[in-house]
């Protein structure tokens, strides 16, 4: 203590004023290094565990035939008559036409649709389908806005393919949007051309 008291002694007034100053300039510089590095180990707001997921809603909609099973934003879903119970027959270009309805999330039931009746299963290629009733569910391309229900009665790629009733059970009966679409084509010929003996009419499923 001696040799040191003996040195400060020996050191000029202004190197003895530095010495305690830049003590509490290095503390002060520690102290506001640990104050901007605490946020980094706080996690992220908003991060991908805090994100909720959307599911595949299936609901009804009223119709002339009775009420039928809708899902993404009110769009018919089908079954098809070619189906095994939990099971699809509908691959490459029948699916194009046919997209099967996709369990996305949790699978929900609204309106009249029962949530003891909604499954999944999961198809060829690994993605998974919702079924209702045991009945894989499929959207109809032709079928452009909610509600349109052009593909009832189809016998597109060899069986029918039907609106599905929130029983589970086809639905059979002709829809209004499917007859308003063969209208056109069933639809008398004009007057002026009645003694021509040619007939247009046509169209249907095959």
């Amino acid at each position: 203590m001696k040799m040191i008291r003996s040195l400060l002694a020996r050191m000029p007034m202004p190197v003895k004023l530095a010495i305690p100053l830049g003590a509490a300039l290095l503390a002060t510089a520690c102290s506001s290094a640990a104050t901007a590095s605490s946020p980094s180990s706080a996690p992220a707001a908003g991060s991908p565990a805090s994100a909720s997921t959307t599911g595949t809603v299936i609901g009804t909609q009223a119709g002339s035939a009775g009420a039928f099973l809708t899902a993404g934003s009110g769009r018919a879903v089908y079954l098809w008559a070619a189906d095994g119970m939990n099971m699809s027959a509908c691959s490459g270009a029948c699916a194009t036409a046919w997209p099967p309805v996709p369990a996305n999330g949790t699978v929900t039931a609204t309106g009249g649709a029962k949530a003891s009746d909604l499954g999944t299963i999961t198809r060829s290629d690994g993605t998974k389908q919702v079924t209702y009733d045991g009945h894989p569910l499929y959207y109809f391309v032709g079928d452009s806005a909610a509600g349109q229900t052009n593909g009832q009665g189809s016998d597109n790629f060899g069986a029918k393919w039907w609106l599905v009733a929130s029983s589970g059970a086809k639905i059979t009966a002709s829809s209004d949007t499917a007859a308003a679409a063969a209208a056109p084509a069933n639809a008398p010929a004009p007057a002026a051309s009645a003694t021509s003996g040619s007939s247009n009419a046509g169209g249907g499923w095959a």
